[in-house]
This record gives C-alpha cells, structure tokens and sequence, in this order.
C-alpha cells in the first residue's frame, strides 16, 4: 500500500510539473515566471517560479544593509539594489542580538569571503562573465589561515561573534568595530602590517584599509606570544570541496550556502544526513525556497507557500522530486519556513508564512537584467 501511494504521489509531481511549465510567462527578456496552485502528497501548494536565462541576466548574493550582519526584506534588498527579482537565499542568526543576520555557512561577496563555512554544506557558486552567468553546486569547506613573522594560525571565524577559545578576523564589512567585550587581545592590521595591539580590550576600531584579528581564551594566549608592532600579516583564504577534499581552484565572484543539497545530475540526492541536518527538517512540510540549474542551462528558483489554509508546504523529497520533473540537473534548498520569499516587479508575490508578513533576512539572491 506504501508503494502504491508513493507511485500516486509521483504521478501527482509529475503532473502538477507539467502543468507549471506551460505556465510560465516572459515577463522581462529572459525572465518568465510561473505561479499555480498543485496538490502534493494530499495538500494543496501553492507555487511561485521564475526561470531565468543566464546569457540575459546577473544573479548576485547581496547582502541585507550591505554588511556582515544585520537583516532586511528580500523586497528591500532587492529594490536597492535595482534587481527585478529576488528571492531569499542563506541560513543565518535569526534573534534580537545586534549580531542577528550573521550567516550560518560560507558566504563569498565578490571575491571576499565573508562566512566560514558549516558541516561541508551544499552551496551556490556565482561566476558572472560579461556575457552570462555560471552557477555551479558543490559541498565547501573554508579556511583561513594567518601567518605572522613566519608562524601560521588557523583562525576560527570571519565577522561574526567572539567566544570561547576563538580567533576572529573582522574586516570593515563587519561593523564600525569588533562588537567584542574586554576579555580579549586585539591585533590592528593595516596595509599588511601590524600597528597597534590591543590587551584586555574590545570593540576596536576596523581600519578601512585593513582588519582587526581578536582572540579570546587559549588562543589569546598563542597570538600574544607571536605578535609585535610592526610585523607583517598575511592571511590566506582555502575553499575545499568537501566530498572530493581536493582543492576549488577555479575563481568565483559569489558563493551562499544552503542545506542540504536536493539534486545530483538530475537525480534526488537530499543529502540532509551529510549536512548534518535533522530528519525532521527535512520531512516537516514547511515553506520552502530552492534553486535550480536546469539541463537546458536555464536557473530556476522556486518557492513553496506553507504554514496555511491554503497552501501546506513541501517535504525536501517531495520538492527535489518537483525539480526534476522541472528539468533541474542540480539543486539545493535555501532558507526557508517564514524567510521564504519572491520579489518580482516591484511586489513580493508569493505569502510568506509570518504572521508580520515578509519577514528580514540575512541575504538574497537578486537578478538583474544584463544591458
């Protein structure tokens, strides 16, 4: 009985795929979006798509108020930025702390790693050439390492909250200062080299042409013992893929990760275990933002109502089952739940679930038409 109602609910996916490709809708030059309302594993679901062809339109990570932390709509962010869409895009701190927004994962913004990363979870790679866009799908690792005078340092973090035992590098995307309390030593860099160093003290300064390196506990003490006015820094910035352990040698402009990943050449490979994520996580119908790259080459993203009478949300299986009858030769989930939003023209048009409406975010993925 399990089987048959796993082959229904199939059919019922394939259909309802099917029924949103002839829906779609050229609303710019290559960007066409899609919205209908499908049942999936006995609920109602209520979607919202916007396939986008790469060779007439750039997608970017952007972050909210251009910064580390803090958040803002998706709609916001878009708007500033002049996009003609937007959807929400990485997992980040969602509380009341001056720290909410920090995202929990890797982060790249035009080349300046901004997010180590978490568990060697699925991420977004952006490449934008002056003819079109490249996105590609890999499991990353980060690291940063610091040397200084000769000696190396793996430091733990980049512009987020210092704690126990940590090693942090602020850089001016942060905050006018390291937000840190006076249980740390603090090392000013500028241009390459060390000018001041800073015991028992916080919130220094981040110079605009420069960084600030703090560490508390037992790191504390092993950058003490190395640092000196005057001594030269370098810092270099590994990103591995995690499941090869090789190397990302190739060059991309922005990269926001995601869990887990949903699917693998075209095939279902919900890989929440790998990520580190939880079961119920993934089988939870909850409102959902995905993106995909198509085997025609085409981007699409996808997002999927929930928490309401009229649409139920969607299972991570159920929705890398949706992608594929799409076309998608790979996929990953975003963030979602009351995040979930699709900016488009001025107005967000799906519902997002919060009872406050859209809620602010960490960061989006915006799309702008290529001149």
């Amino acid at each position: 009985m399990k089987r048959i109602c796993s082959i229904i609910s199939s059919l019922l996916i394939l259909f309802a795929a099917a029924a949103a490709a002839q829906n779609f809708a050229e609303v710019h030059p290559g960007v066409e979006f899609a919205q209908h309302d499908t049942i999936i594993a006995g609920k109602n679901v209520r979607m919202s798509l916007l396939r986008v062809d790469p060779a007439k339109v750039r997608i970017d990570v952007a972050r909210a108020m251009d910064a580390s932390i803090g958040v803002e709509k998706t709609s916001s962010i878009a708007e500033r930025r002049g996009a003609v869409a937007a959807v929400n895009a990485g997992f980040f701190r969602l509380d009341r702390s001056i720290f909410a927004g920090d995202d929990v994962g890797v982060l790249m913004i035009d080349g300046n790693l901004i997010s180590e990363s978490t568990n060697g979870r699925i991420a977004l790679l952006i490449r934008n050439g002056a003819t079109r866009t490249d996105v590609g799908f890999r499991h990353v690792n980060s690291a940063t390492e610091l040397t200084i005078g000769g000696k190396r340092f793996e430091l733990s973090g980049i512009d987020r909250e210092r704690k126990q035992d940590d090693a942090i590098l602020y850089t001016p995307h942060f905050h006018r200062t390291t937000l840190t309390d006076g249980s740390g030593l603090e090392i000013i860099v500028r241009k390459g080299k060390i000018t001041e160093i800073r015991k028992a003290a916080g919130s220094s300064v981040i110079p605009s042409d420069g960084y600030v390196i703090s560490a508390s506990g037992t790191m504390r003490e092993q950058f003490a013992g190395a640092s000196k006015v005057g001594s030269s820094v370098k810092i270099r910035t590994k990103l591995m893929d995690a499941v090869t352990e090789r190397m990302i040698d190739e060059k991309f402009e922005d990269i926001i990760a995601g869990v887990p990943q949903l699917v693998l050449n075209g095939r279902a490979a919900v890989t929440w275990e790998q990520e580190r994520s939880s079961r119920a996580f993934a089988e939870t119908r909850h409102p959902r933002t995905a993106i995909a790259k198509l085997k025609d080459g085409k981007i699409l993203f996808a997002v999927a109502d929930g928490r309401s009478e009229t649409s139920g949300g969607i299972g991570l299986e159920d929705l890398a089952a949706y992608l594929i009858e799409l076309g998608a030769a790979d996929a990953m989930n975003l963030d979602g739940g009351g995040s979930s939003t699709m900016y488009l023209d001025g107005k967000v048009v799906n519902q997002p679930s919060d009872k406050e409406g859209e809620r602010k975010v960490g960061d989006a993925l915006i799309v702008t038409l290529r001149k």
